[in-house]
């Protein structure tokens, strides 16, 4: 057979207007589900602020933002496959000889595939032990900061120098939460050894009064715990108390602005480094009468 007669069989098995039709067709399904994709989340959003509206925990809004980002990931996954599932017997591909070949597939890609399997059930239990939620500050694999995101397979946690971490749920396999109840705050004070410990406490005492009346972001305390420490060249004094999440930080600055205003009211005195310079002239006139003597 010549090649000019096997081309003309070939075109005469293509019909142009077929194929022009068919991807049409292709083209139409995957504009309707990309419409239908962003209608369901818009959808999803909606229900997720009438939501918000009505609770005021902030604790259950952020496990509703949580609930949000899994729920979008899994309605979009579930619109690819069913919008694959449509286009495949436009293509003439049976979707019944590629679910059962997908599913023979499925196992094989299962061995090279544990560890997507393992991201996704890890963000399964996760969600469901619910150990953090969107907006929380932890610290997990290696990092810290607050989560941004949550995921079936990754959770994306932005660090305080605005960095965007992603981390695969699998290898999330401890997680320290600092966003759930109050946090600790703690305080240390030095003093010099020269000062009456007893009135500086008095001093402290009295502060911590008057710091419980404007410091809304105290939940208990602050008190002084007393004396902390005998170091080389001062005493330690420690403050406690603890603040509502996230305000830690600012509460901790605060209560030190206040002590160095009311020592320095009291005239106590917080030590400092001290060096003494002996010159060289004073030095050789001590020897000297030390010599004499």
């Amino acid at each position: 057979m010549s090649l000019e007669s096997l081309i003309a069989d070939l075109s005469g098995m293509v019909d142009p207007a077929a194929m022009a039709t068919t991807a049409l067709e292709i083209i139409l399904i995957i504009l309707a589900f990309h419409v239908a994709i962003r209608i369901g989340c818009g959808a999803i959003d909606r229900a997720v602020e009438m939501t918000q509206a009505r609770w005021d925990e902030n604790e259950n809004m952020n496990r509703i933002v949580t609930l949000k980002g899994l729920v979008r990931s899994a309605f979009r996954y579930t619109m690819d496959f069913v919008a694959l599932l449509t286009i495949l017997p436009k293509m003439g591909i049976e979707t019944t000889q590629f679910l059962a070949g997908a599913g023979v597939a499925g196992l094989a890609v299962g061995f090279g595939a544990q560890n997507l399997v393992r991201d996704v059930i890890s963000g399964f239990f996760l969600l469901l032990e619910d150990q953090f939620a969107v907006g929380d500050y932890v610290e997990m694999g290696g990092l810290a900061g607050m989560v941004d995101d949550m995921g079936l397979r990754i959770t994306r946690v932005r660090d305080f120098g605005g960095q965007l971490h992603y981390l695969p749920n699998g290898s999330i396999d401890r997680v320290t939460n600092h966003s759930r109840g109050p946090m600790r705050v703690l305080v240390d004070v030095d003093i010099a050894y020269e000062e009456d410990v007893d009135n500086a406490i008095s001093v402290l005492e009295d502060l911590c009064e008057e710091m419980v009346e404007v410091m809304e972001v105290l939940e208990e305390g602050p008190r002084v715990l007393g004396l902390a420490s005998l170091n080389d060249s001062s005493m330690t004094l420690r403050v406690w108390g603890r603040a509502k999440n996230m305000e830690q930080w600012g509460a901790e600055r605060e209560i030190r602005r206040w002590i160095k205003r009311g020592f320095d009211r009291a005239g106590i005195e917080i030590p400092y480094p001290r060096r003494v310079v002996v010159p060289a002239a004073l030095t050789k006139i001590i020897d000297s009468e030390e010599g004499g003597q």
